[in-house]
């Protein structure tokens, strides 16, 4: 069971560990709870009308226990896929069954909340908490916020994968962080094992794909200070050719080109 706050690197930390556990014998299959979202027009709504997808309400919790069970018990299971772009859970045919030495490996913001998989047997989880916490000061007393990077993370990533505008990015963000402070954190003492999926070069590579999108944000906007506060922060990093980045690194998460289906 592998959680942690948005844009942590969760699902690419899911893939690099399966790969792990092939080495070991095993045989892994990733699983993001994330494929089990309520179509959006029967998500949960924030008071001011907007979609709160950071609650566990906002997943259809008992259609996973019910086929995370049976996978446990060695029945087939076709597995779902949300689309983000239309908001629509959908199903292509993708069956799954599990053998004597098959392993889970579930990725979720809520996997270490029991209340998600409520139907698993406690023995059979290990609870991993992965987190971005940067290793960067800008000097001896100014730190570099970790939720600023995860920011910049979702941001890359949204607007790639989702048609997400910096803007909306901006915007939601209050209300993930509220969530993250809800839903997230106060389980993260009870995980097996924590990861750092920060990296020294992230800044560098994500400033060529940020940078853009903050400018693109306009004056008038309630999201125009934020957007101008991260672009001074990026001012302190020189670019890096993203050409040179590896394929299975955590960054390609959120740019692209990563050899994982992320």
């Amino acid at each position: 069971m592998i959680a942690g706050p948005s844009s942590s690197g969760k699902t690419t930390f899911s893939h690099r560990l399966s790969i792990q556990l092939k080495a070991q014998g095993m045989i892994p299959h990733p699983i993001a709870v994330d494929d089990y979202f309520v179509n959006r027009v029967n998500s949960p709504k924030n008071p001011d009308g907007s979609y709160n997808y950071e609650v566990l309400e906002c997943l259809d919790i008992d259609q996973f226990n019910k086929d995370m069970t049976a996978l446990l018990a060695g029945e087939t299971v076709e597995m779902p896929r949300y689309q983000f772009k239309t908001g629509e859970r959908e199903y292509r045919g993708d069956y799954l069954k599990l053998g004597n030495d098959d392993i889970l490996v579930i990725e979720g913001i809520h996997c270490l909340n029991d209340k998600l998989s409520y139907s698993l047997p406690k023995e059979s989880k290990f609870r991993v908490y992965v987190s971005a916490l940067t290793q960067l000061n800008i000097d001896e007393h100014n730190r570099i916020p970790t939720t600023d990077c995860r920011l910049i993370r979702r941001m890359v990533r949204d607007a790639r994968t989702r048609g997400a505008s910096a803007q909306d990015t901006i915007r939601m963000w209050p209300t993930v962080r509220e969530g993250e402070e809800a839903y997230i954190f106060p389980f993260q003492e009870s995980a097996d094992m924590m990861f750092n999926s920060a990296t020294v070069y992230e800044l560098s590579v994500l400033k060529q794909y940020a940078e853009p999108l903050l400018f693109g944000i306009p004056r008038e906007s309630p999201e125009y200070m934020e957007a101008k506060r991260l672009l001074k922060f990026l001012d302190y990093f020189l670019g890096v050719n993203s050409e040179d980045i590896p394929r299975n690194s955590i960054v390609r998460e959120f740019i692209g080109g990563s050899c994982f289906k992320v």
